[in-house]
Parts: structure tokens; C-alpha cells; sequence
């Protein structure tokens, strides 16, 4: 199964729904490839040593690399961090995510500003382009560990909205407007 993409309602009940917009409104990869968005399905059982993912790293330049579990017995601070990832956000770097187990939500915006909530499961591998407004949230099995990847060394920081002054988020901005 690839990935699932749908347009998102507007209800604030809890974040951890699938919250599909009725009548539900799928999203195509090419929608999503239009925003900047990428996505692989890897098999995320052999990630030690696939040679996909290996080529993938090398071909973007993933150099740095790292497993984060999100699961309330695993993850300190589990309920602030789950608040802090679903605030709406950009970053000045690509976000590189591949899950290798469970499942979790990144939810990004289109180019009319409305909400796309991108599901992923295990064996899935994606890139939110730096600048794009995202956030990300865990499905309501509560549990998924991701491979976090970057170019170079890590940069955790976050930009929450309104970050349209950023020469990044004024790039991809810009680039939208020519697809």
C-alpha cells in the first residue's frame, strides 16, 4: 500500500484523528511532488543495510542520522514534545523522516493555504521542503519510531507561524507560484 494523502476538516477534536474532510478528498504524490514534497517506500525491516536507502543518502546527501521513538514510555516529556511538534512550523532545512515502525501524521499546507494530512507508516520515507508550513502528530496508536536524516550536522530549531519574513519561506513561496 503507498501513501495515503487526504484534505483535512476543520474540527479541533483530538489531533490524533485521521480527520478526513467529508466528502473525502484524497491527495495524489504528484499533488504532493507540486508542493515539494517526496516520498519512498522502503523496507523499513532490512534499514540497516538496504541498499535503497543507503542510495537515496547518498544521491540528497544525508550524512547524519538518527532513531527517535515517540511513545509516552520512551520519550521524555512525551505530551509537551507531542504539543510542541503540532504547533505549525517551518524549518530553514529539508525534514527528512522514515518511519520505522508505527505510524504518525505530518499534516502540510498547499498553496491555498488548507491543510493536507499525509499518513505514514512503517517502511515509509519522506522530505518536507525547508520552508514549507507543516506540523506533525502521532495517529492514535500513540507509538511510531522514525529515522530522522540531514545534510550535515542536525538543526533542530523550528520557526513557528508567522514565519513569512524568512528568506527561506519567501524562496519556497516563490517557487510555488511557477508550478
Amino acid at each position: 500500500m503507498g501513501l495515503e494523502a487526504w484534505y483535512m476538516d476543520g474540527s479541533e477534536e483530538d489531533q490524533r484523528r485521521p480527520h478526513r474532510l467529508e466528502p473525502h478528498q484524497p491527495v495524489s504524490l504528484e499533488q504532493l511532488k507540486e508542493l515539494g514534497v517526496f516520498y519512498w517506500q522502503l523496507n523499513a525491516d532490512i534499514y540497516e543495510s538496504d541498499p535503497e536507502l543507503q542510495q537515496i543518502r547518498k544521491d540528497r546527501g544525508y550524512s547524519y542520522m538518527d532513531i527517535i521513538t515517540i511513545h509516552k514510555d520512551t520519550l521524555p516529556n512525551y505530551e509537551e514534545k507531542l504539543k510542541m511538534f503540532f504547533e505549525e512550523h517551518l524549518h530553514l532545512d529539508d525534514e527528512i523522516r522514515y518511519i520505522l515502525d508505527g505510524q504518525a501524521y505530518f499534516d502540510v499546507r498547499d498553496k491555498e493555504d488548507r491543510w493536507i494530512r499525509i499518513a505514514m507508516r512503517k517502511g515509509d520515507l519522506i522530505t518536507l521542503p525547508a520552508g514549507i508550513y507543516h506540523r506533525f502528530t502521532l495517529d492514535e496508536m500513540n507509538y511510531t519510531k522514525a529515522m530522522r536524516l540531514f545534510v550535515g550536522e542536525p538543526v533542530w530549531k523550528a520557526y513557528n507561524r508567522p514565519a513569512d519574513d524568512f528568506e527561506i519561506r519567501q524562496r519556497y513561496v516563490a517557487s510555488m507560484q511557477g508550478s
